[in-house]
């Protein structure tokens, strides 16, 4: 679903990401870690077609740079780190706006378009705040949010960069969980950034471990999240436990 052939991203002279390439699956769930720096939300907006890249990046066979805006916005969603948030417009239509790739140029939101907005309003816990101002929303509100405009657009793959950091614990569970279960229902492929290492092992299928613009460990969680490459790459001491079946990366003060 989602092919990257000697994949570079530049910011000037210096490359962000250096020559990757990866394929990752239809319904895959494929999580990005690594430490801050290491290229993580470069990646997801050069396949978003937010940013001039070289090599090939291609979602469902075509080639991103090639695609208009509408139809890039049929094929992915992308819940960035810090999105544009009107303050004057209401939580349902700030959700409305996810179907707009599925809209004429002259048309306006159908039934059918309201009732999926509503679905995800609800699943997410949003609807008492439909009519609410977006200024008035917490962050982790904001996040719930921006995940349900994403969700609405219903493209085959989903970005995800930091989707639960400015949710309490629970709620990061309930908001991957609901990802998870709407990958499985309808096969979506899900490329994400996640600072958690406990909850991108819990989740993602397979893990890409970014450092220097690189990637230089791919596998199972079970296969990049060992102590050796956390340590290593991170800067930080860790220890790596199995707790009922999930791996548990917990930092490790320095005595």
């Amino acid at each position: 679903m989602i092919s990257l052939r000697a994949v570079t991203v530049r910011y000037g002279s210096t490359p962000a990401i250096s020559s990757m390439s990866e394929e990752i699956g239809p319904g895959e769930w494929v999580g990005l870690i690594g430490p801050n720096g290491a290229g993580k939300t470069t990646l997801l907006s050069a396949v978003a077609g937010l940013v001039p890249h070289e090599g090939d990046i291609r979602v469902d066979g075509a080639i991103v740079s090639s695609l208009s805006p509408k139809r890039l916005a049929r094929l992915v969603a992308y819940v960035p780190q810090q999105p544009v948030l009107p303050a004057d417009m209401t939580v349902g239509q700030y959700v409305l706006l996810g179907r707009t790739p599925h809209i004429g140029y002259f048309g306006f939101e159908s039934a059918a378009d309201r009732r999926v907005c509503g679905e995800l309003v609800d699943s997410l816990d949003l609807g008492p705040m439909s009519q609410r101002p977006l200024a008035t929303l917490s962050g982790g509100e904001m996040q719930r949010l921006v995940l349900a405009r994403a969700l609405a657009q219903e493209a085959p793959v989903l970005l995800l960069d930091e989707p639960t950091s400015a949710l309490d614990l629970g709620r990061r569970v309930e908001a991957l969980e609901l990802v998870d279960t709407l990958r499985k229902e309808r096969g979506l492929t899900v490329l994400s950034a996640l600072h958690d290492l406990t909850l991108a092992g819990q989740f993602a299928e397979r893990l890409i471990l970014l450092a220097g613009g690189r990637a230089v460990v791919t596998g199972k969680p079970d296969e990049v999240l060992t102590e050796r490459s956390l340590t290593g790459h991170f800067g930080a001491h860790v220890r790596v436990l199995c707790s009922d079946g999930d791996l548990v990366v917990v930092p490790q003060r320095v005595r």
